[in-house]
């Protein structure tokens, strides 16, 4: 029974078409890359068709070559970063999300920072699976919770479980800013009714 092949192979596998479509791109020929590196026409045709396996000793030449990093030469995946790109979002409310964590997040929180604008005074109760922690930055946070109307200022925090109709925006007109830390199946949000009078 053969052995399931590394999981580096697939990675290896296109380093050649990339090779390859890299040198198409720039319009070069095998003769003018050799020249520019002092690889064999003959390696380089090899390695592009993946009957030479790459190695440093040629990869580094064509990256110099092509004016490129060596991993995006070989199209190795991103690891070791732990920084995460921050890519605010525009809510249909006019707030502002900035997810804090990689989406998928590995773990079972989310993490954002809002930014909250006033939403008036009527407010939209909602209901979702998950809990949710709030902790407020800047600004004055109005948080109706059930039968429960607060006002959370700068360092307060707020926990609830989100199956509780709940809703927040600005307390005083101001924008809020926010922590909010969730799990993903506060993805599934549902609005509730607003009960009879």
């Amino acid at each position: 029974m053969d052995s399931p092949p590394p999981p580096y192979q697939t990675v290896l596998d296109e380093v050649g078409p990339r090779l390859r479509r890299l040198r198409a791109k720039r319009g070069l020929t095998l003769a003018a890359l050799s020249e520019a590196t002092g690889i064999s026409k003959s390696t380089l045709s090899r390695l592009e068709s993946g009957q030479r396996r790459p190695s440093l000793e040629l990869l580094l030449p064509l990256a110099g070559a092509y004016h490129v990093p060596l991993d995006d030469l070989v199209g190795a995946p991103e690891v070791g970063d732990p920084r995460v790109r921050l890519t605010p979002r525009t809510l249909p409310s006019g707030g502002t999300v900035v997810p804090l964590s990689r989406s998928p997040s590995p773990g079972p929180l989310q993490a954002y920072k809002m930014i909250i604008p006033d939403r008036g005074t009527e407010p939209e109760l909602r209901t979702h699976e998950g809990y949710e922690w709030l902790y407020v930055l800047d600004g004055r946070l109005r948080l109706v919770l059930a039968e429960h109307d607060l006002v959370l200022g700068p360092g307060e925090v707020a926990e609830f479980d989100t199956r509780l109709p709940h809703w927040f925006s600005s307390a005083d007109g101001r924008p809020v800013e926010i922590l909010s830390l969730f799990g993903r199946q506060g993805e599934r949000m549902h609005v509730r009714t607003k009960p009879r009078a």
